[in-house]
Order: structure tokens, then sequence, then C-alpha cells
């Protein structure tokens, strides 16, 4: 599929049905396959041949469905895990252990960062993190010898700050470590960060991809493009014998291309079972065929919402990437030129109470935890998922009371407009 463009590969990556085969990508509902010998099966226990013997590792489905995003991605080896949060702990873990180190963008999904520093750490991994707006000598500054990956995402949930991939790429490269890049908001219909130097990229699937919350998932998808044997010494993982698999050197056996994701794979989810399941994949490729349909309106809507806000009296600040008085245009111009997300974030004049006020009086927006759906969502931090803060530590920490994110679906955008003008009057 590389000839065809992202739209077409959206509707028909991943699998071609032969002569006689289901049109759809079949649900393969098995937790184990058969084989004629043990011979058979031998030579897949030893990585010597390819084929499925346990869900809990490869699934056909999930292959199909991790082959289109790779597809979509540009990338040379996928594979889907069971939520986004576990794509990402995968991603860092297959390359690092205890005694390693992480240099990661302080801007980036409060679970992921909780992850990160408190998790991870635990297993004795440390971490320096770095404002995403840094300069080349702040962020250069904060490697140690025992740093193995540098992590950020396109678009920060709920943040929305976007990351210079860039900037973080050649800072990266530069000390021999790969950049892992979580692109779930953009999606690669809109950003396709390894064309921008990134090596692994990462999503929730759970958001625009499946787009209609029906099932949580992950995935991974590695560019195939970092050269592990020409930095050995920091990667023993994939650049030595495993052996915990008769002494397979990853590297080599299965090159650049190759060996990210079959240690990944082999290994990590041999171990964790952090497996996606055939229905769940199945609802996502569901997803997956109309994505480059749906983030356009998307953008459209968040657009529309950020303007029609920016210009309303009660509205102290919005923050959307795409407005050309947000500190990040450009950078969005230059990596989004179509657009992110239909994700906006604002504060209402009024703090707590107005907030609550406008929640209230909402008639098409949702109010739900979830983000990156068909259906209108929102939410505001301070009568939520920030309860327990008080109005002065949510301002220091970024998140004022008054704060409201919304999610933009699919709706009409001048019904969206119309819904958030009687809400705002309602106050």
């Amino acid at each position: 599929m590389s000839d065809y463009s992202i739209n077409t590969k959206c509707v028909q990556g991943g699998y071609t049905p032969g002569n006689g085969e289901p049109r759809q990508i079949p649900i393969i509902q098995s937790t184990t396959f058969k084989y004629d010998t043990s011979e058979d099966m031998g030579k897949l226990f030893d990585l010597e041949a390819s084929g499925y013997f346990y869900s809990r590792l490869q699934n056909p489905t999930c292959d199909m469905v991790a082959k289109k995003i790779c597809e979509l991605e540009g990338g040379a080896a996928a594979m889907l895990t069971s939520s986004g949060q576990a794509a990402n702990f995968f991603a860092l873990f297959n390359i690092c252990e205890t005694g390693s180190h992480i240099v990661a963008s302080s801007s980036i999904y409060g679970g992921t960062f909780n992850l990160i520093s408190v998790t991870m750490k635990k297993m004795g991994i440390d971490v320096t993190f770095v404002d995403p707006d840094c300069s080349e000598e702040v962020l250069n500054a904060a490697f140690q010898d025992n740093t193995r990956a540098v992590f950020g995402e396109s678009i920060a949930n709920p943040a929305l700050t976007v990351l210079d991939i860039e900037k973080f790429a050649n800072a990266a490269h530069a000390h021999g470590v790969p950049l892992v890049v979580d692109n779930t908001f953009p999606t690669p219909v809109n950003l396709r960060p390894i064309e921008w130097g990134a090596d692994i990229v990462t999503h929730s699937t759970t958001k625009y991809m499946d787009g209609h919350g029906a099932c949580i998932g992950g995935v991974i998808v590695d560019a195939g493009k970092f050269d592990w044997m020409a930095n050995a010494d920091k990667f023993p993982g994939l650049c030595t014998p495993d052996d915990s698999y008769h002494g397979i050197t990853y590297a080599e056996k299965f090159g650049k291309e190759g060996a990210f994701i079959t240690k990944a794979t082999s290994q990590l989810m041999r171990d964790f079972g952090c497996v996606q399941s055939p229905q769940s994949a199945f609802i996502l490729n569901l997803g997956l065929e109309s994505l480059h349909v749906r983030m356009p309106r998307h953008v459209e809507n968040g657009q529309a919402v950020a303007e029609f806000l920016e210009g309303h009296d009660k509205i102290e600040y919005v923050n959307y990437p795409s407005l050309p008085s947000n500190k990040y245009y450009e950078v969005s111009k230059k990596y989004m030129p179509n657009g992110g997300c239909g994700v906006v974030s604002f504060e209402i004049k009024g703090g707590r109470e107005a907030a609550e006020k406008f929640m209230k009086n909402l008639k098409l927006a949702a109010i739900e935890t979830h983000v990156a759906d068909a259906r209108t969502c929102c939410l505001n931090p301070a009568t939520s998922t920030h309860r327990q803060m008080s109005d002065e530590q949510l301002k220091a920490a970024g998140v004022p009371a008054g704060l409201v994110r919304m999610s933009c679906g699919l709706e009409d955008k001048n019904d969206l407009i119309k819904d958030l003008a009687q809400a705002l009057d309602a106050i």
C-alpha cells in the first residue's frame, strides 16, 4: 500500500483478501492454534518461523490492524496493546532496565507522567523532565550517560502544547538514543512524527483511531530506522543474546526494521500479557476506516469553537494551537498545516462556580472524562478529576478553577457554538 495516499490506507491498509476470503478483516477469536508436529511449533518458539501459537503474544486479527496503523505512520513494524498506557510502558521498558534514565517532556498526560515518574522509578528507571519549550542547551544538559530514551507527546493531553519534534529528535540522536512520540491527538492523518525524526510512535487507539468510545487499546509503531547495533553498549537487551529465547540477539537476527517490535512481543507481551482482544481490534479497524474523513471535521469544529470562545467576554483565555494568538501557532503550522485535533481548553471568568453553572447548562456536550470521540464531551477538572484541590492549588498547578476542556465531536459546528452560547448566557 506504500504507493497509495493515507486516505486509501485508512480504508484498505493492513489486509488484502484472497480469492473467496472474507472482505472484512476476520475476527480470529481463538486463544490457541493447531500444528501438525512439535517441530513446526518449536520453530515458532525459537523465532525461526512466523506464525501464531497463543493469542497472549500475537493474534492474526490484531496483527492485521497493527499493520494498517504501521502503514499510516510510515513505520516498519507495529504491535497492538491493551491500552495507550500499556503502549507507552512497553515502548520505554523495551529499551530501559534498572539503572536506565529517560528524558521526557514535562507536558504530557498525567497518567503517563505518573507511569514514568513513580511506577517506573520503582523499577530503578530514573527520569529528568524538561519544559518542551526549553532551549537546545537546556535539553542537551538533561542527558546522562545512562539515558536510554527521550519521550514526548506531539500534542499534549490536556495542556495542548505542541512538541518541536525535530529539536527533540536531534538531541536524542546526538546522544545515541531513540525519540518516542505519543501521537494520539493529531493521528497520522494530521502528523506523522517519523517523517520529522521520531523513531518510535505510540497511540492510545481508544481516542480518535477508534473514535466512538467503543474499545480501549494502544499501538506501538517502530520506524525501523534507529541503528541499535551502532549504540550496542546502551541497549544490551537488543544487542546481546537473550537467554530466554535460546540466545537470540534481536538486532542481529531481525535488523533495524524488526528488532524492536520482535523483542517487545516475545519478551514483554509474553511476560506482561497486555494484549488487545481480537474483538477490540476489529472495532478499532472500523474506526480507522473513517479516520481520514473524521479528523478534518474534528479540526474544523475545534477551530470554530476556539474562535467563538476567544471573542466572548465571559472567557478569560482560550488554548488551541491553531489560533494565531496561541504560543504554539507557528510550530503547529510547521508540523500540522491541516490542523491538529478537536480538543480546546478555556478558562471561564468567575472560577469554579461559573464553570459549574456553564457545564450544567450544556445540552449537546456531555460531561465525561473521555476525549477524541465522535460526540462532543467536556470536563471541568476543578469539579471532577482535581476536585480534592483548593482554588489556590489549582492555580499553582496550571489548572485554574474555571478551566474547561472540550473535545469537539462530529456535530454541526453551528450547533456546538449555539450550545456554548446559551450555556455561557446562563452564567
